[in-house]
């Protein structure tokens, strides 16, 4: 087969392509249950949706014609596959939808759980396979101790077994707590509120009111799952049991739940483990992201997703917070992020993405300039916020209102205060005088902090492209003479056409 960097390069576009494709399709007995076919149809009846998008991960792209197939037959509503997503395949793309004018949304796959707004969401995870035998075995051996205080979490495609694994292990361990995965969008009461932060309609108002008739208990509810701990117990008392793969899942909850040890169960090789990741190593490694956060002057506002609720809030009190460090921002929309997009933005020091929190942390070792989190620019920025070693991958518990927000202080307390940088060993500022980020809010002019020490000047993203050596194409409008279009060359780069050989 002729390769793309070949000599007879000419017949490279022209050349055919074999792929193979391998596809793991569900088995057609099995449509109706993995992908609840009959809840589906539920959902769509009793909303009365006219216009409804099914939206599928990659892996699942194979079973979505059988799937439309079967739901058009069943009801007179019209339905769109949406497929490749602006952001991460686990948030529900509402602006798609939304352009195809849909009612609703059933979300297939994996799912953040990161709650949405706009339109109502049926979550349908499917069912991977498991063997239970072998991880209530795994969760026996890990945990030996009939008494330990132990929270079984599972990654969604196996929250199916959760019952199953409750009922066996119960009567052994007293202490045991079942985390409940919330996949559908309901009204709860105001006052089923945990974490401070209002559960936004995620939590199934029949669990929820069981669980907190019981004044006892505290009730976490976080990343779209609940459950309940004893009332004289803390959670960093108890033990996490995964059932799942090695995710961003969790990766997500051993960086929250920190404090807690983690022990996992794959269901794909059948066997047990405790998590070795050291998370205070992962921690140090994040607080050096804090200290580039405070070195950086310009910061680039990534927005990484269009549907989690209140993403517009929170950049704008990112805007906020920045803006009362002394440094400039700038918002970027560009979709899905990759190395050579951020390389394109060579006067921005650092970014920050505003993403759902699995697709917060990302590893930017690959990327030109940092990316950190809206919990490490807050740090960074709020000199009223200190670095104790909790982290938040919710930027929803960062607003105003929420469990863990904190007011930038109006004031500093000793006057003009400065640090060192703990990377550059300069000096720098940490905080901009209320009364200077107020004057300054409608002006572009360069903001000069902290004469009496001459620490650092702000500037901008303008002033940075004047020095540049290459500025760009100019546009010449009015200047260029009109021509007449004519044929250009065909063919590739080595081997045009009109060329000899």
């Amino acid at each position: 087969m002729t390769t793309g960097f070949s000599d007879d390069g000419s017949q490279a576009i022209q050349r055919s392509v074999d792929i193979l494709e391998i596809v793991n399709r569900t088995c057609p007995s099995e449509i109706d249950v993995v992908y609840e076919i009959e809840r589906t149809r539920s959902f769509i009846t009793e909303h009365g949706f006219k216009k409804v998008a099914l939206q599928f991960s990659d892996e699942l792209l194979v079973d979505s014609a059988v799937i439309l197939s079967k739901l058009e037959k069943s009801s007179g509503s019209k339905f769109f596959i949406l497929g490749d997503t602006s952001y991460g395949s686990c948030c529900v793309d509402e602006v798609a939808a939304e352009h195809l004018e849909a009612d609703g949304i059933v979300h297939y796959g994996r799912a953040c759980l990161s709650p949405s707004r706009r339109l109502p969401v049926l979550y349908v995870f499917g069912r991977k396979p498991v063997n239970v035998e072998e991880c209530v075995d795994s969760f026996r051996e890990l945990y030996p101790d009939k008494s330990s205080h132990v929270v079984i979490q599972s990654d969604v495609p196996y929250s199916y077994i959760l019952d199953e694994l409750h009922h066996l292990l119960q009567p052994e361990y007293e202490n045991l707590v079942i985390s409940t995965i919330c996949s559908e969008r309901e009204a709860v009461a105001d006052s089923l509120r945990t974490d401070g932060v209002n559960p936004d309609n995620e939590v199934d108002p029949h669990s929820a009111i069981e669980i907190y008739n019981q004044p006892s208990n505290q009730v976490i509810h976080k990343f779209g799952r609940h459950f309940s701990i004893a009332g004289n117990c803390d959670l960093k008392d108890y033990s996490m049991f995964y059932v799942g793969q090695e995710s961003l899942t969790l990766t997500n909850f051993m960086m929250t739940w920190n404090q807690c040890s983690f022990c996992s169960f794959d269901p794909v090789k059948g066997v047990g483990r405790k998590e070795t990741l050291n998370v205070n190593r992962a921690l140090m490694k994040r607080y050096y992201m804090i200290e580039r956060a405070k070195d950086a002057q310009v910061v680039g506002i990534l927005v990484g997703t269009l549907g989690v609720a209140d993403y517009l809030s929170v950049i704008d009190h990112l805007k906020q917070i920045i803006k009362q460090a002394g440094k400039k921002s700038y918002t970027f929309v560009m979709g899905k992020l990759n190395a050579a997009k951020l390389a394109n933005f060579l006067e921005v020091d650092i970014y920050v993405v505003v993403a759902c929190p699995e697709n917060s942390l990302l590893d930017s070792s690959e990327f030109y300039r940092p990316v950190v989190t809206p919990y490490e620019m807050e740090v960074a920025c709020n000199q009223a916020r200190e670095w104790t070693g909790e982290y938040i991958t919710d930027f929803r518990d960062l607003l105003p209102g929420a469990c863990c927000h904190v007011e930038f202080p109006d004031e500093i307390v000793n006057g003009e205060e400065t640090d060192v940088s703990l990377i550059t060993g300069n000096l720098r500022a940490t905080h901009l005088l209320k009364s200077e980020w107020q004057n300054n809010s409608s002006s572009t002019s360069l903001i000069q902090r902290n004469n009496s020490l001459a620490v650092t000047q702000s500037h901008s993203a303008a002033s940075f492209l004047a020095s540049r050596s290459w500025q760009g194409l100019e546009q010449k409008l009015g200047e260029s003479p009109v021509t007449k279009a004519v044929e250009g060359r065909k063919g590739i780069a080595i081997a045009y056409e009109e060329e000899g050989t």
